[in-house]
């Protein structure tokens, strides 16, 4: 490996990803950052030495010098021996032991690299899903309000992409909401579950800590004080690494949050094409469309939506074949898509929420072509309530179908045409209906707007559930 200078990765002239810069937030790019890595790294090298201290294999003095050096980070100098040695935590240990030239010849000591990159990764994901589920949370009381607005608000359901029955439009912001409430409780349930690997050597044994400390048990004491400096606790059990089935557990997790939005999106993308022409996407004054047609109004947030939520089951795919072929007590074969996987899936969903909230707030809604919408549509679902209305009177059921679905079928070649939908009229002059229903009836059952159930009180109950969610658990930060 030649040796790399740090400000590559931000450089003009060679590949960075837009995880980088372009997407998420600045404060999870700095958390997966390579200083902020390496700082973690030292504390949890200063906290392990500390705890050695009281067993008398590290000395007072030489903690001080450790910790005193602590902060001295030096990634170029990282860089230059890591390209000799092949090996990025030992590099850093080199350089961490020639800042603090008394305590650096007691650095690691008893270690293997996972007692330090796993706890540390751990601490990364849990500090990350932390911001994450916070926006989440959020994002999911930004609907709230929407749902209340326009709870009342008639609009034509859809199924298969044709016309349906009538709902509202708080009802369907209500199905978007609940969809993402389920997510955050399955990140609830993932942040409480990332547990660390402990520090317990190079197949989980602790044997060398054992050795070292000279008595049974001891090195239990030690991996408490250790975990405590980073706010962690370990499962019982463990190999060189932590469960690699806890990265699948997260980055599913993400997946079914991308699932989500990405439906949420393609709704918004769909309704807001001319022929609905129903609920947009907030575009500025200024924004352009396209560089070739002045006139358009793409709807680019949500369309970077459904792109962005895209990536998150492939690093779903790739984290399950990581836990599936670690064989044995760990291989080596996830390490290196592990260092894209893991950050690129918590930056895409940060970013995914961000969009989400931004359309959520700047949501345009067209009342008077919803309205439009469901005056040529909305006849037509209530066809089945005239139905089971004339059998109820003494009607033949099938006989009673096969009119209305022939009559309905006359209604869309109207529609077909530019014309009004005849419906209501051409079933108020059908003698199979009206010898069993009056014209006046007909009619009122083919009123859409009292025919969406419990769809307003369903969401206005829905939207007030909301504000008594507690707070997405957070992860308590490493200070210097």
């Amino acid at each position: 490996m030649p040796a790399r200078r740090a400000q590559d990765s931000m450089h003009h002239n060679t590949y960075a990803s837009p995880f980088s810069w372009r997407y998420g937030s600045a404060e999870l790019r700095a958390l997966f950052s390579e200083r902020e890595k390496r700082r973690l790294w030292r504390a949890v090298w200063v906290a392990l030495a500390q705890a050695q201290s009281a067993h008398g294999l590290v000395s007072e003095d030489e903690v001080e010098d450790l910790r005193a050096h602590q902060g001295e980070i030096d990634i170029d100098a990282a860089h230059e021996i890591e390209g000799e040695i092949h090996h990025d935590l030992m590099a850093e240990i080199r350089v961490f032991a020639s800042q603090a030239k008394k305590g650096g010849g007691r650095l690691h000591l008893g270690a293997t690299s996972m007692d330090i990159e796993d706890n540390v990764e751990i601490y990364r994901l849990r500090r990350a899903l932390g911001m994450v589920g916070a926006g989440l949370h959020d994002l999911i009381g930004v609907f709230a309000p929407r749902i209340v607005e326009y709870a009342d608000l008639v609009c034509m359901g859809f199924t298969h992409l044709q016309p349906a029955e009538p709902t509202t439009l708080g009802y369907r912001m209500a199905v978007y909401a609940q969809d993402l409430r389920i997510d955050e409780d399955n990140l609830r349930f993932v942040f409480e579950n990332l547990t660390a690997k402990g520090m317990r050597g190079a197949v989980g044994t602790g044997a060398s800590y054992e050795q070292l400390l000279q008595r049974s048990g001891a090195s239990v004491e030690q991996e408490e004080h250790v975990l405590a400096t980073l706010g962690l606790k370990a499962r019982e059990i463990s190999t060189q690494t932590y469960p690699r089935k806890l990265d699948y557990l997260l980055l599913s997790a993400l997946a079914g949050l991308g699932a989500s939005l990405s439906k949420f999106a393609a709704d918004i993308r769909v309704l807001s094409s001319p022929e609905f022409g129903e609920v947009f996407e907030p575009f500025g004054k200024s924004q352009v469309g396209s560089s070739a047609m002045p006139f358009k109004r793409n709807p680019i947030l949500c369309e970077r939506i459904c792109s962005l939520a895209r990536l998150l089951p492939g690093f779903a795919d790739t984290a399950w074949q990581n836990a599936a072929t670690n064989l044995l007590e760990r291989t080596l074969d996830d390490s290196a898509n592990r260092r894209t996987i893991l950050p690129e899936a918590l930056l895409c969903a940060d970013e995914l929420i961000q969009i989400a909230t931004r359309v959520v707030r700047g949501m345009r809604v067209e009342a008077r072509r919803i309205a439009q919408n469901v005056r040529t549509y909305g006849p037509f679902a209530g066809t089945e309530a005239v139905m089971m209305e004339a059998t109820r009177a003494g009607g033949n059921r099938q006989e009673l179908h096969e009119d209305i679905r022939s009559v309905a079928m006359k209604s869309w070649e109207a529609l077909a045409r530019g014309e009004d939908n005849p419906l209501p009229q051409l079933l108020c002059g059908q003698e199979s209906l009206t010898e069993f229903l009056d014209p006046a009836e007909i009619r009122h059952l083919l009123d859409p707007t009292a025919h969406t159930g419990m769809a307003s009180q369903r969401a206005r109950a829905f939207a007030e559930s909301i504000g008594g969610r507690p707070a997405f658990p957070t992860q308590p930060e490493v200070l210097a």
